[in-house]
């Protein structure tokens, strides 16, 4: 892969975040609310399609995005390289996929407000559907903790270091610490949309790593 693709596929993986971040603002933002599942279960049914939709061609794009990450990894051993593309394959994958099971919270939140039924008891089992699947993809995110940062720590990849910071793991291990302090009409954007906001920022650090990756190649 040349450097131009390089480039590209770190472009798709920012407007994949970009484009679930947008359906993550269609499902909770309101300019007055501060619950996000009652701000769910009154967006529009518009807002609701355009959400799921969002979350199909985000999965595409971020997919693509991944393929930069290969390239980073290339000079590792297969275990790794292989290893940071199945794994990270899969929790992309899943960002989709727990999107589509939030749908469901959001319909039977509409349902219920709709209905005037108890709105915690309509979406309970959406819910439990939702945890039950990020309970999954945690084993996947630890291994792939390991199989990306061990080796770029020790400098086997072609990141340096520093993008260590913007790797998903350490934002979402202090997203309360991030979210506590925010003023209401920030909160409810950056808590709603926080998953997709690490990853844009993650794929923004890895294409600034590798925009002249030719460059730097060629001088190692």
């Amino acid at each position: 892969m040349n450097q131009f693709y390089i480039r590209v596929c770190g472009v798709f993986g920012i407007i994949g975040g970009l484009i679930l971040f947008a359906g993550d603002m269609l499902l909770y933002y309101d300019s007055i609310s501060m619950s996000l599942k009652r701000n769910m279960g009154n967006a529009s049914d518009l807002r609701i399609i355009a959400s799921g939709v969002c979350a199909l061609f985000a999965t595409w794009f971020y997919m693509i995005g991944l393929a930069q990450v290969y390239v980073a990894f290339k000079p590792t051993k297969p275990i790794y390289k292989t290893g940071v593309l199945i794994f990270f394959g899969c929790i992309l994958i899943a960002f989709g996929i727990v999107h589509g099971a939030f749908l469901t919270i959001a319909t039977t939140s509409k349902l219920a407000i709709e209905h005037h039924l108890d709105l915690k008891q309509a979406a309970l089992l959406s819910e439990r559907i939702n945890e039950i699947m990020r309970l999954i993809v945690y084993p996947f995110v630890a291994v792939l903790s390991f199989l990306f940062i061990y080796p770029v720590w020790k400098r086997r990849t072609l990141y340096p270091r520093g993008i260590l910071f913007f790797f998903p793991l350490i934002p979402f291990l202090v997203e309360d610490l991030v979210t506590k302090y925010l003023p209401n009409h920030i909160w409810i954007i950056v808590k709603g949309g926080y998953l997709n906001i690490i990853l844009t920022l993650f794929f923004i650090a890895s294409s600034i790593a590798l925009w002249n990756i030719e460059e730097f190649k060629s001088k190692a």
